[in-house]
């Protein structure tokens, strides 16, 4: 009767560790790499300097935030909301898109089709004015 009961605790315990245990398999790598701005852009809420930039995203995370940290120059960091993400292909190319407006340009998107993803950001609404032309491509991650 004992044994039973060993057999039953030992088989219940090895169910439990294993539903438990994180699975590797379904956690994305974060995505790394570094761009050169050639101007200066607005990204979110912060203004961002010309330079040379080393980011980071980890698509698993709770918090959706991309970290920006530039390189060359005064060493400065950002972190920028992540909203939304989608998918990319793996032709696409690696690219940040940049919307005109009369206040400067603003980045709304990174595109990162090594890592198989696409990051949006929050672009102000097109004014009155309806300046806003189509997106266009300045730097490229490497």
């Amino acid at each position: 009767m004992t044994s039973i009961r060993k057999f039953a605790y030992a088989a219940l315990l090895a169910a439990a560790t294993l539903t438990i245990a994180p699975t590797p398999a379904s956690a994305q790598e974060a995505a790394r790499g570094r761009f050169t701005l050639t101007h200066d852009v607005r990204w979110g809420g912060a203004k961002v300097p010309a330079g040379e930039y080393e980011f980071s995203f980890n698509p698993d995370s709770i918090s959706r935030v991309l970290s920006l940290t530039k390189l060359s120059g005064a060493r400065t960091s950002f972190m920028m909301l992540v909203p939304a993400t989608d998918g990319a292909k793996s032709a696409d190319s690696s690219l940040l898109l940049l919307t005109s407006s009369p206040e400067g340009s603003y980045v709304s998107a990174m595109q990162l089709p090594q890592f198989g993803m696409t990051l949006h950001f929050a672009v102000p609404a097109q004014g009155a004015q309806g300046r806003f032309p189509k997106a266009g491509t300045t730097a490229s991650a490497r």
